[in-house]
This record gives structure tokens, sequence and C-alpha cells, in this order.
């Protein structure tokens, strides 16, 4: 939440160039108050599974946040019973018309096909185009952010070698956002994914910035010039046996895949798990939502 202070005290003009939310009393007294409205489309075939952990990261704030999770009409989902879907989920179609603060639009296990294969592509870039006149802020997850960067800019997904797959230490390249504010130089975050997007192709595009890297898992945190378009190569809210249960399935399956790094105590898979996500990736959910809490006009029609 911001903090009230004289716009002539000299802490005011320090804290605003740091990207801290600070707010005028005139404007404290005329500001509107509602809930946020959020919502979730989520890809992921795990469905509860991830609505419960991006539900869990968004209650931890004082902020209202009314929630509609979404579903891909031209895509029947295997994995998740279909009254869950109808009890809960609304059809992209369902909610054209509606106006959102901010959207999540989650990943999903298709990184090896192309993006045009996806059965539901059509529905997804449709939804996209929409996302920017109708949602202030979007985040995209995973495959999601690739799916945003491809259909927004252009910019192509990379096979990797093997799989990235653990925790990783990642450095943050720029400050200038409100996204990262009280973050560390170095902070942790979880990578499950078969392709990449890289920096160079990022790097020509005058609209994005690179806010933070890995030298091992690459690029991770990419946004507009005004954060309206966030894109999170990692998996922030993923909980603590995750990537435990990815790695066990992946072994039952006979597949190739290492034990994930940094994740296990000494990466040896018989000792304890060890979570280092969890702080920097509550503080980066809420300084997105104060973020769009300060800037979303009250009436959303005005957007």
């Amino acid at each position: 939440m911001p903090i009230i202070i004289p716009k002539d005290l000299p802490a005011y003009q320090k804290l605003e160039d740091e990207f801290v939310m600070v707010m005028t009393e005139q404007r404290a007294v005329t500001q509107d108050i509602r809930p946020l409205r959020v919502a979730i489309v989520n890809l992921m075939p795990t469905k509860v599974v991830t609505e419960t952990q991006l539900a869990r990261i968004l209650a931890n704030t004082p902020l209202q946040v009314e929630l509609d999770l979404v579903s891909m009409g031209s895509h029947t989902t295997k994995n998740t019973p279909a009254s869950h879907m109808d009890a809960f989920y609304k059809p992209f179609e369902e909610i054209k018309n509606h106006r959102y603060d901010a959207m999540i639009i989650t990943g999903a296990p298709v990184e090896n096909l192309e993006f045009e294969d996806v059965d539901y592509w059509d529905e997804l870039e449709e939804l996209m185009e929409y996302s920017k006149k109708n949602v202030f802020s979007t985040m995209h997850l995973c495959w999601g952010a690739q799916a945003g960067l491809y259909h927004h800019f252009g910019i192509r997904k990379y096979d990797l070698p093997e799989k990235m797959f653990g925790v990783f230490k990642h450095k943050l390249l720029t400050r200038k956002t409100n996204l990262v504010k009280g973050f560390d130089d170095e902070f942790y975050a979880p990578h499950s994914r078969h392709t990449e997007v890289r920096a160079e192709d990022i790097e020509k595009v005058p609209e994005l910035r690179i806010i933070a890297t890995s030298p091992e898992a690459g690029v991770h945190l990419v946004a507009t010039m005004d954060d309206r378009q966030v894109f999170v190569q990692g998996h922030g809210e993923y909980d603590r046996e995750t990537l435990y249960n990815e790695y066990i399935r992946d072994k039952n399956k006979g597949l190739d895949i290492h034990v994930p790094y940094n994740y296990f105590e000494d990466d040896d898979p018989e000792k304890p798990i060890i979570v280092r996500w969890r702080a920097a990736t509550y503080m980066f959910f809420e300084n997105w939502l104060n973020f769009v809490y300060q800037e979303t006009p009250y009436d959303l029609n005005d957007l």
C-alpha cells in the first residue's frame, strides 16, 4: 500500500525516484476504493493446483481481489472434471465484454509444439489482443510468457538441449520499475521448461526491457516500459513439492530427467527440499498488484 506524505517533504521525491509508492494527502482524500478485478486464464492441465497456487499469492495483500477463472472455449481439458470447469470457470467468449484491472495467463505443457499448432492458439491470440484494451496489466507465465512475446512482438522460442529444471539464482538488471521494489540484488526462482527466449532478440525491441536474468536459466523477467505487459519465464508460484512431483512423474515415465538443480539439500533427492523463492515471489506479485491498484482508473470503462 502507498504511504501518504506531503509532496514537498524531501523524502517524497527520493522515494518516488526509487519507485516506492507515495501519495499526497490531496490525492488520498479523493481516491475511490473498490476491489481489484483479476482474471486468471488457466492453461495448465492441473487446473486446481495452479488456481490454488495463484490464489494463495494474490491473497497475500491487504487489497481486495475479485477473481475470475477463465478457460479456452476451443479446448476441452482432460485432467480436470467437467463439473469443476462448469462450476468455476468462464470461457473467454463469456468475458469478452468485461474489463479487468489485471490478468494472468499461465503456462501450458505445449512448448514443444509450434505456437500455431496449439489447438486453442487462435482463441488465445484473440484473448491477448483483447487484453491490450480491456486489461490494465497482464502477467504472462512460463509458456504463456513465450506465447505473449511471440504474439505481441514476434519473438521466437528456442529448444533447449535439456530441460531447464531447478531453482536458479537471478540478478536484477534494472530497478527502474515498480515490479521489483524491495528486491535484493540477487534472488531465486524455479524453472521447469524445455524452451527459452533469448536476450538478444528481446533487446531489439525498444518497447521491452529485461528486468532480471540468470547465468544458468537465462532471461527471467521482462516487461514493457509501462509495466502493462509482464513476462515471467519462471514459476515463482510453485509450492514446496511441485518440482519434486514433476521429477518423480518424469522418472516414472522413463524420461531422461536430472535431479532439479539447487532444490534438494546438496542436490540429493534423499535430503530435504530447500525453499529459496517464496519471499521474492510474494514481493513481486504484491508489487504488481500495488502498481495496478494505483494506476488503474476507478471506472474500468476509462481504460
